[in-house]
């Protein structure tokens, strides 16, 4: 059986929510698999980790650009938060941005792309900036989105700076029909991006696994109840139905209006544009995502400078 150390407990109890005795049980159940044992505690009712899994963890600042029908979006990565209030960073990140846009988000062709004034490229430039403000910092990824007719808007939460966050948003519409409601309405759902956090655009692009997993862990906790077999199988698929409306964009509640679903509220819009509108994509940019950041005990750290 695998050890079950304290600091396993701790990373399930923060990825969870749940209590203490209740992380270990779930680690001992599943021979200290962490997954697994966020889904053991989903099963019991637990745990909140579907909503928590995703937890920032990291700082810099995402920057987003659009340019007529496209647009981009770039992370980039620092230690500390001050970084992304010092105004350099920001001019650097903001520079990163427009070359995303240009180079159609290659990070090659970004890293090797001029930085106007220095007579440096970027990935020069980002070594000079670590030199100066002491920091490590990185160009961690980029994408882009574009559209042959339509308009592509974004949207920035948590703002320092323009166009420079902690939430990047780009929403394309495809349509032919008057620009301006266009750009209008993309920004309301780059908006609503933002705030739901989708995982997919349609339920056929959603990630097979995570629909797996998302239905053993129903037919596990259908199969307590002890129904019949045919009743759990009808309660799984609802389930499945309500995780679709949580996390596919189309199928989401609509925030601004809070009554309909996005797929409608896109659909409805031909009747104000003057032209059929289709959600062709988004992009979303949390920064730090998926980056495990060290925890650090600043007064332990001084302790421990005082004491060499």
């Amino acid at each position: 059986m695998a050890e079950i150390t304290a600091s396993l407990v701790k990373e399930l109890r923060e990825k969870t929510g749940a209590g203490m005795m209740d992380c270990k049980k779930a680690l001992g159940e599943v021979q200290g698999d962490l997954e697994k044992a966020v889904d053991w505690l989903r099963t019991k009712g637990l745990s909140a980790a579907a909503k928590k899994a995703g937890r920032v963890a990291a700082e810099g600042l995402v920057g987003v650009i659009t340019g007529g029908n496209r647009g981009a979006v770039i992370e980039v990565n620092a230690e500390t938060d001050f970084v992304g209030r010092n105004e350099i960073f920001q001019k650097f990140v903001s520079t990163a941005a427009r070359a995303a846009l240009d180079t159609g988000a290659d990070m090659t062709k970004i890293a090797t792309a001029p930085f106007p004034g220095t007579g440096r490229d970027i990935q020069g430039e980002l070594t000079h900036l670590i030199a100066t403000i002491g920091e490590n910092m990185s160009l961690r990824r980029t994408a882009s989105i574009s559209v042959s007719d339509g308009v592509v808007a974004a949207y920035v939460h948590n703002a320092v700076a323009p166009d420079l966050g902690k939430i990047g948003v780009l929403v394309a519409l495809e349509s032919t029909g008057d620009k301006a409601k266009l750009s209008a309405l993309a920004k309301q759902l780059a908006m609503h991006v933002a705030a739901a956090n989708p995982q997919s655009l349609t339920v056929a692009d959603l990630d097979q696994a995570a629909i797996e997993r998302e239905r053993a862990v129903l037919a596990e906790k259908a199969g307590q109840t002890g129904k019949a077999a045919d009743i759990i199988a009808k309660m799984v698929e609802g389930g499945l139905r309500k995780f679709h409306q949580e996390v596919v964009l189309l199928e989401q509640l609509f925030v601004i209006d809070g009554k309909n679903r996005v797929s409608k509220v896109v659909d409805d819009a031909a009747k104000q544009v003057g032209a059929p509108v289709r959600l062709a994509g988004f992009l979303r940019f949390a920064l730090g995502e998926g980056i495990e950041k060290k925890s650090e005990d600043f007064a332990a750290e001084v302790a421990a400078q005082l004491k060499k």
